[in-house]
């Protein structure tokens, strides 16, 4: 009898806690999302060597570790906030960003900095689905509908250093 006395104050005490929570006991946030873009050279020196950008919830941020990307795995980067007035530089990159794109299964697009002309990251995640890809900066080597948006990255890119 004791014993059933102590789970039934077991139970009664955890339904409690749990029945008590505020918003940090709610269900998980929906996934925002957030893009993130940049170029990269391996035959260069200095900082502008790697940069790489993130866009999420309204804000712009800059990777401070400068990692050669590779194609095997997303970008991992530590991000750092920039002002409101760099974020208003490229806040409609997004516009810029060709559908046929999104559905592309191959994460290599064209050959990127295999002779030194370097190349973009791109990477977008929805729902919890992170894709990237990294594009060729050769125009020659990569499909036409991906012209004005490597123009666009470039120039967005420029923008920003």
């Amino acid at each position: 009898m004791q014993k059933l006395i102590i789970n039934l104050l077991t139970s009664v005490l955890l339904l409690g806690l749990f029945s008590n929570c505020k918003k940090d006991c709610s269900s998980p946030q929906p996934d925002t999302g957030y893009f993130i873009f940049g170029h990269f050279y391996g035959m260069c020196f200095g900082e502008t060597c790697v940069e790489i950008f993130k866009i999420e919830n309204g804000a712009l941020y800059e990777d401070t570790t400068d990692n050669y990307p590779f194609g095997d795995a997303p970008y991992d980067g530590m991000y750092v906030p920039l002002s409101s007035a760099q974020y208003a530089l490229i806040s409609d990159l997004m516009s810029h960003v060709p559908t046929q794109l999104l559905s592309e299964t191959d994460k290599i697009i064209g050959t990127p900095d295999a002779y030194d002309q370097g190349g973009y990251y791109f990477e977008i995640k929805e729902s919890g689905n992170r894709k990237y890809w990294m594009i060729d900066s050769d125009n020659g080597n990569i499909p036409a509908y991906l012209h004005t948006f490597t123009d666009a990255l470039n120039s967005y890119i420029n923008r920003l250093q």
